[in-house]
């Protein structure tokens, strides 16, 4: 696609927010709480730093503080981070993103396979901040990638369309229990947009097929899905991971939630099953349901105050209004949830 014609697609932006209100909104991040994020993991160089993860940056990091710094209206910041993802990043020479960056490293990417996620949201955030602050080169770089993405990461498999965790390691043939995906990968709502840059039915049909995965993958006692899962035959918990339900899992909820997909029922059973009785998340063993890791910080409670309110009016807590967590993942969970509040439920505020 050339640009213009990609341009013309992006005008249909403002269109599409109506009649898909899941995309995300300008302003819709308070700039106070943006900052308090920036001061603890954004670096001068414009790196997101994963603190709990020995201060290495990934490229799902690069995309999250792109997408946060959007929905603060922070261009500057923006550019600052695009800048980093940009020049240390992208390096691939399929289009897509490097997914592994360590500051103690020589050279510093230590992993040049990609992660699809991460791309999803570069692009993303590239096509919002392009169309609202009227960056065509923003708007080409969101459209490259995400041709890069449909053309090399989502495949049609068994009848489904999926999306490949990555490049490398994870499609039939490369495995034997081939394809894994990670349905935590699926941001439903980066789909929409995706289909306005890189133009196919196929994104249509990987939204479709991963809600309908999430529906059907109900692993022990707890009926949660696995964070990797084979689609060798029927789905199963792949091979060589922990058979639990992980902390990427703990952001599906939250993904369905932004997207405002027709899938309260799915959830509120997914939050229901993935809370302890004292009201905190966990990571799960599938196989007998037991807690492995309670996960008490306040951005993943977050995601249940969320759902509290929507479901049953209860207004969140002023103190689970700040931002208190010091890790860079339950932090980003935080800001997600509470920029989805603003959006769309002002009300629990």
């Amino acid at each position: 696609m050339k640009l213009g014609r990609t341009l013309a697609a992006i005008a249909m932006l403002g269109v599409l927010a109506v009649a898909w209100p899941g995309l995300a909104q300008q302003g819709s991040l308070p700039s106070s709480l943006w900052q308090v994020y920036k001061e603890r993991f954004l670096d001068a160089s414009g790196r997101i730093v994963d603190n709990a993860n020995g201060g290495i940056s990934h490229s799902e990091g690069q995309g999250y503080g792109l997408a946060l710094a959007f929905m603060a209206d922070s261009p500057a910041d923006f550019e600052q981070i695009w800048s980093f993802t940009k020049t240390e990043l992208m390096v691939r020479d399929d289009g897509l993103a490097a997914w592994k960056w360590d500051p103690s490293a020589t050279p510093k990417i230590t992993d040049l396979n990609n992660a699809s996620d991460g791309d999803l949201l570069i692009a993303y955030a590239l096509a919002l901040a392009g169309s609202a602050w009227d960056r065509r080169d923003y708007l080409q770089s969101a459209a490259e990638l995400a041709r890069a993405i449909l053309e090399h990461a989502v495949v049609e498999r068994g009848g489904r369309t999926i999306l490949l965790p990555a490049v490398e390691g994870f499609d039939t043939g490369q495995r034997a229990d081939g394809p894994v995906i990670n349905p935590s990968y699926w941001i439903f709502e980066a789909f929409p947009v995706m289909a306005l840059l890189a133009p196919s039915d196929k994104w249509t049909k990987l939204s479709r097929d991963g809600e309908a995965l999430l529906e059907s993958l109900k692993f022990g006692p707890r009926d949660l899905p696995a964070e990797w899962v084979s689609l060798a035959r029927q789905p199963r918990p792949a091979e060589g991971f922990p058979a639990e339900f992980g902390y990427n899992s703990i952001r599906i909820p939250l993904y369905l939630m932004r997207s405002n997909t027709n899938s309260k029922a799915l959830m509120t059973r997914l939050l229901k099953s993935m809370t302890l009785p004292e009201g905190d998340l966990a990571v799960f063993n599938l196989a007998d349901g037991s807690p492995k890791e309670t996960l008490a910080d306040p951005g993943y409670q977050f995601i249940n105050h969320i759902l509290a309110c929507v479901n049953e009016g209860t207004k969140i807590p002023e103190h689970a209004r700040e931002l208190t967590s010091e890790f860079y993942y339950p932090a980003t969970l935080h800001l997600l949830g509470l920029a989805y509040v603003v959006e769309k439920h002002p009300s629990c505020l």
